[in-house]
């Protein structure tokens, strides 16, 4: 989409999560279905690499939980971070956090737009992972042991995610802006597509 055609676009007509979802919806599916292809339940083994891919993803964006700007736009944010979780998840399978290979995608003074592409996804993993719970359970792990960072919210999934959505709306962009967010978000599928496939090969 360009930038002319969000300019033409009612671009409250829907929500802003909405517009991000329809716009990466092409990446969204590429990463799921390459994440099922690993086969990441099959074992634990193999979900200790799904963990590998989590971790990196949530290294990557951990400054953003930090940043004051962010934080007065968006509820409860450094809240909302799971990076914590994730290694206490890969320490109850004896795995060590992987070592990056290279520094955050994203630091404390992340552009606006960007930002938000990235949290939205990792917001949106979030809403999605009652499945992956389920899947987990096949495996002996739960929210207390090895699948803590897949746990819903204490308010349940639906009503963290309308919390973060509501909030997200509200961030004044302009037509320029929404572009970035869009493409915020296409960047961050693709770096776990990448993680993906470095673990999962």
């Amino acid at each position: 989409m360009t930038t002319a055609e969000l300019d033409r676009s009612p671009a409250r007509a829907e929500s802003r999560a909405s517009a991000l979802k329809a716009l990466t919806h092409a990446a969204h599916e590429r990463l799921d279905s390459a994440i099922m292809a690993g086969r990441p339940f099959e074992s634990r083994e193999r979900y200790g690499r799904f963990l590998a891919v989590q971790y990196l993803f949530h290294r990557d964006i951990a400054a953003l939980y930090d940043s004051p700007a962010l934080g007065a736009l968006l509820p409860d944010l450094p809240g909302r971070r799971r990076l914590a979780d994730i290694t206490a998840d890969l320490a109850d399978l004896g795995l060590p956090s992987p070592a990056p290979g290279d520094a955050p995608a994203l630091g404390p003074n992340a552009p606006l737009p960007e930002a938000l592409g990235w949290l939205y996804v990792a917001e949106g993993s979030n809403l999605g992972a009652a499945f992956l719970l389920k899947a987990a359970a096949a495996l002996g792990l739960d929210e207390r042991f090895g699948a803590r960072h897949l746990a819903a919210a204490p308010e349940g999934r639906g009503l963290h995610w309308k919390t973060f959505v509501a909030a997200l709306d509200a961030v004044p962009l302009s037509a320029e802006e929404e572009a970035r967010a869009a493409k915020g978000a296409e960047a961050a599928f693709g770096r776990v597509a990448s993680y993906v496939g470095d673990h999962f090969a």
